[in-house]
């Protein structure tokens, strides 16, 4: 039944006009406690909470006509019970960090940079080896730098860093 009703949305989606697509509105992150997490991106990174919401459970919302609960037919996620917090950095981009405490077998280990998936969120900064200090000062396991001597981005520096929670980010000149 799901398989027929995205052929028909596919169908749909033919005939349609192209809308316009105006702007990335967030990125989202999973992490293992959302206190933590904002204590980090907003108390260590700088960012600033916009809004919380949650925790909102399936188990607590309406079962669709077709049987699936609120969180499976949204997101894709049976049984979720999940909490989020939207921060912001500067006027730019905005993160959601979502914390997710069901279903009881949801993986926990993040993906690498290159499983399917897998990402980082790159922060320009001023001085990158005094950022990588910095951070690892505060939890975070940094890599070597990748200084770039050749080519569209030479003499910029870039260091991979993993932060507290195990997910990738990447400092940037």
């Amino acid at each position: 039944m799901r398989w027929e009703k995205g052929r028909a949305v596919a169908e749909a989606a033919k005939e349609a006009r192209k809308p316009s697509f105006l702007v990335v509105d967030h990125v989202s992150r999973t992490v293992p406690d959302l206190d933590q997490a904002l204590a980090f991106y907003c108390g260590v990174l700088g960012g600033r909470e916009l809004y919380r919401m949650g925790p909102l459970d399936a188990a607590d919302m309406p079962v669709g006509a077709d049987g699936r609960d609120w969180m499976e037919t949204h997101l894709g996620v049976s049984g979720a019970c999940l909490t989020l917090a939207m921060i912001a950095f500067g006027d730019g981009i905005r993160i959601q960090l979502v914390q997710y405490d069901k279903p009881a077998d949801r993986d926990e280990k993040p993906p690498r940079n290159c499983d399917l998936g897998g990402h980082h969120l790159a922060f320009r900064v001023d001085d990158v080896e005094a950022a990588a200090a910095w951070l690892a000062g505060h939890g975070c396991t940094p890599m070597d730098a990748i200084e770039i001597d050749a080519g569209p981005l030479a003499g910029k520096k870039n260091l991979y860093i993993v932060d507290p929670f195990g997910l990738q980010l990447e400092l940037v000149d």
